[in-house]
């Protein structure tokens, strides 16, 4: 019949427990040890192997933490630092909770914007040519007017400068030839002298004077009559157009009429006559000549 023991009283035959060193160098057993006389050499020389390579082991793992502690703790540190500057002083973050760095899209660069294209509004194009031709037009007109009030203020100052000729006694009457003188002619009595010149050409009076006659007269056509100081009357006939009304004073060098052809004539001329004060007909010329007039 078999005894039974209990575990207390069993005899353990366990040894001691072996090192960490030993139990990678696979020396022993969980439940078996190794007796000192059984240590061969070459087993002492793995276990000592062992022991080093340990060590060594442990010793790279241990200066690697060391280096990667401080630079983890940096990090963290300096990110949390960033974290609390932008959310403000008061917030505390810790950078833990912070998983990885958003991530900012550079923005596109933005060029010089092009203006929208003017689109041309054919209205306001014609309507502005409009307003440029009429303002050229304007002008137009303005110079003419311009021009012809100045030629009417030169026609006006025409007298002034022919009186300021005659204070010498030299009243240019008019610019021609003498082509007929006074006296019989062709079975009859020629009563002026005939000066030639063409159609238009200034006849001015050769004294001061009124004019007595401006208009129609037979024979003539036209003529204008001026009665001087003295009495003595001039007869300017066959005129194209009289430029001085009855009535009116007229200055010595005065344009007093145009040379035409008008009336009994052959031809462009001025048919001048001189009666003295009781109605006698002289030749003009010597009369013409005392005053100092030239023709």
């Amino acid at each position: 019949m078999a005894r039974h023991r209990s575990p207390q009283g069993r005899r353990a035959h366990l040894g001691p427990p072996l090192s960490a060193v030993m139990a990678t160098a696979g020396v022993g057993g969980a439940h078996r040890s190794i007796p000192l006389p059984q240590l061969t050499p070459s087993l002492l020389i793995r276990l000592v192997a062992t022991v080093v390579a340990g060590g060594a082991v442990a010793t790279t793992g241990q200066h690697v933490l060391a280096e990667a502690l401080p630079a983890a703790a940096d990090g963290a540190n300096v990110l949390r630092l960033g974290v609390n500057k932008i959310l403000g002083p008061g917030s505390q973050v810790q950078a833990a909770t912070v998983a990885a760095p958003l991530a900012v899209e550079p923005l596109a660069a933005v060029g010089p914007v092009a203006p929208e294209p003017v689109v041309a509004d054919a209205a306001a194009l014609v309507k502005a040519a409009d307003l440029q031709r009429a303002a050229a037009e304007a002008a137009t007109r303005a110079a003419e007017q311009a021009k012809a009030a100045e030629a009417k203020l030169a026609k006006e100052a025409a007298p002034t400068a022919g009186a300021a000729a005659s204070v010498g006694g030299a009243v240019q009457m008019i610019v021609g030839r003498v082509t007929s003188g006074f006296g019989a002619r062709w079975g009859s009595v020629h009563e002026g002298i005939d000066i030639a010149a063409p159609i238009g050409t200034p006849i001015r009076a050769p004294l001061a004077g009124t004019v007595i006659s401006s208009g129609p007269a037979t024979g003539f056509g036209l003529w204008v009559r001026l009665q001087h100081a003295d009495g003595t009357i001039t007869v300017y006939g066959h005129i194209n157009r009289s430029l001085v009304t009855v009535g009116q004073k007229v200055s010595a060098g005065q344009e007093i009429a145009e040379v035409g052809n008008r009336g009994e004539s052959t031809g462009p001329h001025l048919h001048i006559e001189v009666h003295t004060p009781a109605g006698t007909k002289i030749n003009p010329r010597p009369w013409l000549d005392q005053h100092g007039i030239r023709y």
